[in-house]
Order: C-alpha cells, then structure tokens, then sequence
C-alpha cells in the first residue's frame, strides 16, 4: 500500500501545531492589508490580535484564493516524494479553489501516472473544516485506506454542522453583505444575525435574534436540535471566533454543561485571516456532528 499525504486548505482555522500533530499539510489562502499582501499561514506573518486590531483601526482587507500554479507547485513537492495525496478543499460554496487544485490534478496526473491524487470538496469552512480534517485523521489512524476516507468524507460530509454568529456588523456593512441602514438599525437594536453553512457549502443567514445572550443560547439550541444522538453527543466539538474570546468561552460552557458525554472538552480555535477578513471581529462559529444539511 503507497504511503499518502492528506492535506488541505489553512481555512480549516486551525493552530500549527494541531495540523502538526495530526500530520495535515497546508496550502495557504492569502490576504491583504491596505494593499499588503500576506499568506494566511496561521499566525506566522501576523497574530490574530494584530491582524483584528487593524480592522478594528480601519485597515481595508481583501482575500485571494490558492490558484493553479500554486497547487501544481504544492501537489508536486509531494508525488515527486513517491507519495499519494488526499486534499480535501475549502468549501466550492465559498470559493473557486477547489476548481483550482482540480485544474491541478488534470496537469499533474498525466505527468505522474503512477500516484494518485484524489480532491474531495469538504463544503465545509472555518474549524468546521478543521473538525472534519481531525476526525478524518482518527479514520486514517484506524488503517483506512485513501480510497476509503474519500469515500467515507463523500458519504458524511453533510452532516458537518456549521453555526455562525457575530455581534459587530460594521464589517457585514463594509463587505456589502448588510446595507448601512440595516446595519445602524441593527447596531442600534443589538441585533446579532445567525447563520449557517447550507448544503451547497453557502453561508446562510438564518435569523436575526437580539442581543448577545440570546444568539449565544440560541446557538447552543441549533446543536441541541441538529446533534447526533441529541444530549447523548459523544463526538468532538470545535468553536472559532474572531477576537472575543469571551463570548466564545460563554457558548463551549454552556455547550459542556448540555451535553455531557463529548469526547473531550470544546476546543476553541482563532478564526483566520482569511475568512476573518470577511467577518471582521465579534463572530462567533460552532461546529459538531449532526443530522445531514439539507438546505
């Protein structure tokens, strides 16, 4: 059996270290900082704490995708090694990047026809993805094949539960994705918008619910309502957010006191800069598995 690589996109908003341990390589997205452009490599260019507080300070943020020449380049350090390769990509939802790495595959499989490079589209985003990449991993451990974890990724990816909250929509309102009068409205009632990532790998808004409080008990009934075996959950569960650490703190506490047989404690993770350039701060996401996404 050839010995395989799994690896996939740095918006799974994990640490370097958890990609490490796991043995998961990276491609890095990028972003831009008042025309300053830096790989989203995990805190290495700039800490999530600077990167926040510069948004906050007013810095104009864009993101670039992983392009073809640049996963031709990853993808080959690795087949030239004599290993297979598994990438699972950043949601198709979000981004062209996964077009990208299978415009890649094309190329390289012709040159290196005797390894195999497999792409599976996650549809999945943030420590969402991350969560999907960890237990992914414990499939690998258990001797699965690379043939089999893609199918097994194809056959329960759906069931990957991505909810999002954020209690700052001045960076919805400069991203165009909430009109400034909605979003004075919005500030001025304390409105905090919830979303979820659908099945087509979209970002959805699913309702508005005012003030902190309730979004973060309310967020906490969406996995009340969604995870599998209900109360008696006994997978992993990840949190990311977007500078306010608090209020993440508040939703794995209250996650930990209903559901008492997770495997392990929340772990709670930085929201990168890629998909935090979108968010700016005040967002907070919550990931677990559940029933299958269906719209």
């Amino acid at each position: 059996m050839s010995e395989f690589i799994i690896s996939c996109c740095s918006t799974a908003d994990l640490s370097a270290r958890h990609f490490a341990d796991r043995g998961i390589l990276y491609i890095p997205f990028h972003y831009s900082l008042n025309d300053v452009t830096y790989p989203d490599d995990l805190g290495r260019s700039m800490t999530s704490v600077d990167f926040y507080q510069a948004m906050r300070n007013g810095a104009d943020t864009k993101t670039s995708q992983v392009n073809k020449e640049e996963y031709l380049a990853f993808f080959e350090s690795i087949l030239s090694s004599g290993k297979d390769i598994l990438h699972v990509s950043f949601s198709s939802g979000l981004s062209g990047s996964c077009d990208s790495a299978r415009m890649a595959q094309k190329t390289l499989m012709k040159k290196y026809p005797d390894r195999k490079l497999l792409i599976v589209d996650s549809l999945a985003a943030s420590s969402g993805y991350g969560l999907m990449m960890d237990t992914l991993c414990d499939k690998r451990d258990e001797g699965k094949t690379m043939e089999e974890l893609a199918a097994w990724l194809e056959e329960v990816k759906l069931q990957l539960h991505h909810w999002f909250f954020s209690t700052d929509l001045t960076f919805y309102v400069k991203g165009g994705r909430v009109s400034k009068t909605s979003g004075f409205i919005g500030s001025m009632l304390h409105i905090c918008p919830l979303l979820n990532v659908s099945f087509e790998g979209k970002l959805i808004p699913r309702e508005k619910i005012r003030t902190k409080k309730k979004v973060i008990a309310r967020i906490v009934e969406m996995m009340e309502q969604h995870a599998r075996d209900g109360y008696n959950y006994n997978g992993k569960c990840y949190i990311s957010h977007s500078d306010c650490y608090d209020d993440a703190k508040a939703v794995a506490d209250l996650v930990e006191s209903k559901f008492p047989c997770l495997n392990g404690k929340v772990l709670i993770n930085n929201i990168g800069t890629t998909i935090g350039s979108h968010t700016g701060p005040g967002t907070v996401a919550l990931f677990f598995w559940g029933d299958e996404r269906k719209d």
